[in-house]
């Protein structure tokens, strides 16, 4: 049986793709990347904002075209969205033959087994709950707790993922330990708030603690963490972050906001005041920190007043890198109830303003980083060009651009650059000092390990 996968929405989805494929194949199954090819495609849905669920539906009536056009035997939806909407997308999308919501997803096996498409015994034991499908096998994410208990007025994830449950710690360690002996060179934490980490166990282990066991039991040069609210930010995880270099100096945090009433409808947990003031503590404590966060524009009663507001704060703080998006009511949200009295008109004109004032803003900080020397990971090479596309420390994978090295250089090589000119704003071009690390791509000296196996670990993570 082969298994095509379209993944849509966040880097949970991504770890949560890799685990549904790694469930599969011990049954059998095997990856293809030709949809045309594949005997089942699955769509892990994204259900945050109507943008995604338009997506994530066009992508399902694509998937099913292969039923009649390729080798599909069977469409099958999985993930937010279907935990939100199922009920209305089996009455809608009738040639897909399964949906299956994020609580659901450990009925996936089985339900293949019914339809005669799979085998119903495990062929093979394989180390690990995830495979790979990607490009960048030397950049991976470690999702480490599930669901959410923050009540933002806007945000349904509550009700798609459920409360928030942190994954232990040991299970952590040993998921990390693999993705290192699959390659793994730089590792992103992801969570709805990595910050939550370990309030629901009260065992003493919390993200530094985390951050720490990861670091003594694994070689991977980078961490880099994904998405903490402010509030969860201690004077404890600056200390961590700044005293291991393997922790990149890198805080993604989610402000929405900086009018306080617009933060007071949202059911935010700060206001203008301590979002400045924690960010003047986050740039003390980790010298060179890069700093992303993510706005709303358009919420329901946000007026000029408040939206200048808006765009006076980015000018003051000064973010490396700011994602905005329009405001769309969600259905079971609090915000669903009050009145969506921005028109999209203005909304997009919101955004398009916001966008213009960021970019001149990330260009400046990142004309502050020429000059400087610092470590670049290799992500592609051109050979056209001679160049390897890389990244720096302050940027993410997929969201933050990339740094052109005068140098051609294996993919998951560590490299000191130089920093020599910022390109369309967001971009760097950089020189080649030194090759710090080139990539491993087996980490077979480390013994002794118990690594987690696929039989027993079927809802680990859901």
């Amino acid at each position: 049986m082969k298994v095509g996968f379209i993944t849509l929405g966040c880097d949970k989805n991504t770890v949560d793709t890799e685990r549904y494929l790694a469930e599969l194949t011990g049954y059998g199954g095997e990856y293809t990347a030709e949809l045309s090819q594949a005997d089942v495609i699955i769509v892990n849905t994204c259900g945050f904002i109507d943008a995604a669920k338009k997506e994530s539906i066009d992508a399902m009536i694509d998937a099913a075209r292969y039923k009649s056009e390729g080798s599909c035997q069977a469409v099958i939806g999985v993930g937010c969205m279907v935990e939100r909407h199922k009920v209305e997308l089996v009455e809608s999308l009738p040639e897909v033959d399964l949906f299956l919501g994020a609580s659901e997803t450990g009925r996936l096996a089985q339900e293949l087994t019914e339809r005669g498409i799979m085998g119903s015994d495990p062929l093979a034991v394989h180390p690990g709950v995830r495979l790979y499908t990607g490009d960048l096998p030397h950049v991976r994410y470690l999702k480490i707790s599930e669901g959410c208990d923050h009540g933002c007025a806007f945000c349904a994830i509550p009700l798609m993922r459920g409360r928030h449950r942190s994954f232990s710690r040991d299970a952590l360690v040993s998921e990390a330990q693999l993705l290192e002996l699959q390659g793994a060179r730089e590792v992103n934490l992801v969570a709805q708030d990595l910050a939550h980490y370990g309030r629901d166990v009260r065992d003493g282990v919390r993200l530094p603690e985390l951050l720490e066991s990861l670091l003594a039991e694994t070689s991977i040069p980078w961490f880099r963490m994904l998405y903490l609210y402010t509030a969860g930010i201690t004077p404890r995880l600056l200390e961590v972050v700044a005293r291991d270099s393997r922790i990149l100096p890198y805080l993604d945090m989610p402000m929405q906001h900086a009018a306080d009433g617009v933060l007071a409808r949202m059911r935010r947990p700060e206001r203008k005041r301590t979002i400045r003031d924690n960010v003047a503590r986050f740039r003390g404590a980790v010298p060179g920190v890069a700093i992303r966060t993510t706005c709303i524009v358009g919420f329901p009663g946000e007026t000029e007043s408040d939206f200048d507001e808006l765009l006076e704060f980015l000018e003051e703080v000064r973010f490396d890198r700011v994602g905005a998006f329009t405001y769309s009511p969600q259905e079971g949200t609090r915000a669903a109830e009050m009145a969506d009295d921005v028109p999209e008109a203005i909304k997009r004109e919101r955004l398009e303003r916001l966008t213009e004032l960021q970019r001149s803003v990330t260009a400046e900080r990142y004309d502050e980083r020429i000059g400087q020397l610092a470590r670049a990971i290799v992500d592609r090479v051109d050979e056209a060009t001679g160049q390897s596309l890389g990244r720096l420390p302050w940027q993410a994978d997929d969201i933050d651009g990339i740094t052109y090295i005068d140098e051609l250089l294996p993919p998951g090589t560590l490299a000191d650059v130089a920093v020599e000119e910022v390109v369309d704003d967001y971009d760097f071009r950089a020189s080649l000092v030194r090759v710090a690390e080139l990539p491993v791509t087996a980490r077979t000296e480390r013994v002794g390990r118990s690594l987690p196996m696929v039989s027993g670990t079927g809802s680990y993570g859901r």
